[in-house]
C-alpha cells in the first residue's frame, strides 16, 4: 500500500476560440429579438472577460461533452504513459450529453484503450472533485496504481461556458519534474439542512420540495423549461459562502491545518462578486489568507463547473511558479444542495 498519491499530469482542452463579452450574443442569441439588460449587470459583477463555447455563430454544436473529456485525457499521454495504462477513469460533470450510459462510459467508449474500471460522480462543480477523491483513494488504498479523473461541462450559457480538464494520479511522483502530493481531501454535504437551490430536470415547490421531469406531461416539460438550469439566488446568497466558511474551519480543527502556511488558495468562484465576501467569512471565522496567495483563472475562461478547479491547477503546475514545498488549497462549493470539498496539496 503506497504512504502518499500524487497528481503527476494535468490537462486541460477548450472548445474553439475564446469568446468575448461583446460577442455573446452572436453565440447564445437574444431576448425576443432584443438585446439582454441584465448583461452589464451580469458581466459587471462576474469579472468573466473570456469564455469558451461548443457553439459556432450559427448555433451548430462543434463538440460533445464526451468528446471535450476524451480531448482532455488525450493530453495527459504520451509514449510514456499511453491509454493502455489507465487502471480507472473517473469523469464528473454537470451536463452529460444523455442520462444513460454513463458519462465515464460514454467517455471510455469514445476514448477506446483497454478494458478499466469507470465512474461517474453526479452533481454539479463538485463531481469533478469527487471523481479525483474516487481516484485519490483507489490509489492510496493499493486497489490501482494509476488513474484518470476529469471535470467538463458542456452548458453554453451567459454564466456557464464549456471545456474539460484531467489529472493523472499515480502512486510514485515524477522523477525528474514536478508533482503534487495529496495531502488530504474532504467534502460534505448540508442537504439534510437546506433546500435545494440549483437544480435542472424539474421544479422546485412553494413548500421547499422537488417535482422531478416524469411527473410532467410531454407539453408541460417544454413550456416549464424543465431542464433549463435554475438556481435560487435568495437562497445561495443567504448561505453558500457561510456554509462553505463552518466546513472550511470544521478541517482547521480536525486536521489541526494553518492558514499560514498555505501558498497558493484556489477558490472555485461563479463570480469576482464572491472573492470577498468568503474573505469576509474567513476573516470574521478569525483566519486570514492575504489576496496575492489567491490563484483564479475565471476572467479568462470563465466558470466551467466540474473543470474550472483542473484549470487552476493546470495552470499554476505549468507556469513555472510552483516551487517544491508550496502548498495548495483548493475549494469547489456546489449550490445544487449545499456540498463542499476542500483539499491540501505540496508540490514535491
Amino acid at each position: 500500500m503506497p504512504d502518499s498519491v500524487y497528481i503527476t499530469r494535468l490537462s486541460k482542452f477548450l472548445p474553439n476560440k475564446p469568446v468575448t463579452n461583446d460577442q455573446m450574443e452572436k453565440y447564445l442569441g437574444m431576448v425576443g429579438g432584443k438585446p439582454s439588460k441584465a448583461k452589464s449587470i451580469i458581466l459587471r459583477n462576474n469579472q468573466i472577460k473570456n469564455r469558451y463555447y461548443v457553439l459556432h455563430e450559427n448555433g451548430r454544436f462543434t463538440y460533445s461533452n464526451t468528446r471535450l473529456t476524451v480531448e482532455a485525457i488525450n493530453r495527459l499521454l504520451d509514449d510514456k504513459f499511453s491509454i493502455k495504462d489507465i487502471e480507472l477513469l473517473a469523469c464528473g460533470t454537470t451536463s452529460p450529453d444523455q442520462l444513460l450510459p454513463s458519462h465515464a462510459s460514454m467517455v471510455h467508449g469514445e476514448l477506446k484503450g483497454n478494458p478499466v474500471e469507470i465512474i461517474s460522480p453526479s452533481g454539479s462543480c463538485c463531481s469533478g472533485m469527487h471523481a479525483l477523491k474516487y481516484v485519490y483513494l483507489a490509489v492510496l488504498s493499493g486497489e490501482k496504481k494509476n488513474g484518470v479523473c476529469t471535470g467538463s461541462e458542456k452548458i453554453s450559457s451567459w454564466m456557464l461556458s464549456d471545456g474539460a480538464g484531467a489529472a493523472l494520479l499515480m502512486n510514485e511522483p515524477n522523477e525528474t519534474s514536478l508533482s503534487l502530493r495529496i495531502e488530504w481531501i474532504d467534502s460534505i454535504s448540508y442537504a439534510n439542512e437546506l433546500e435545494i437551490c440549483m437544480y435542472a430536470g424539474g421544479e422546485k415547490l412553494q413548500d421547499g420540495g422537488f417535482k422531478g421531469w416524469v411527473e410532467f406531461e410531454p407539453e408541460e416539460i417544454l413550456e416549464r423549461t424543465v431542464f433549463s438550469l435554475k438556481q435560487d439566488v435568495n437562497l445561495l446568497g443567504e448561505n453558500i459562502v457561510s456554509f462553505g466558511g463552518r466546513f472550511l474551519f470544521d478541517i482547521i480543527r480536525k486536521r489541526n491545518v494553518s492558514l499560514e502556511e498555505i501558498d497558493y488558495f484556489f477558490p472555485h468562484i461563479s463570480s469576482e462578486y464572491f472573492r470577498f465576501r468568503i474573505d469576509e467569512e474567513i476573516r470574521k471565522r478569525g483566519g486570514h489568507i492575504p489576496q496575492e496567495k489567491w490563484f483564479t483563472n475565471l476572467s479568462k475562461l470563465g466558470n466551467v463547473g466540474a473543470a474550472s478547479i483542473y484549470f487552476m491547477m493546470e495552470e499554476l503546475f505549468h507556469s513555472g511558479k510552483l516551487k517544491k514545498g508550496h502548498k495548495i488549497l483548493c475549494m469547489v462549493p456546489e449550490s445544487a444542495r449545499f456540498s463542499y470539498i476542500y483539499a491540501m496539496m505540496t508540490a514535491v
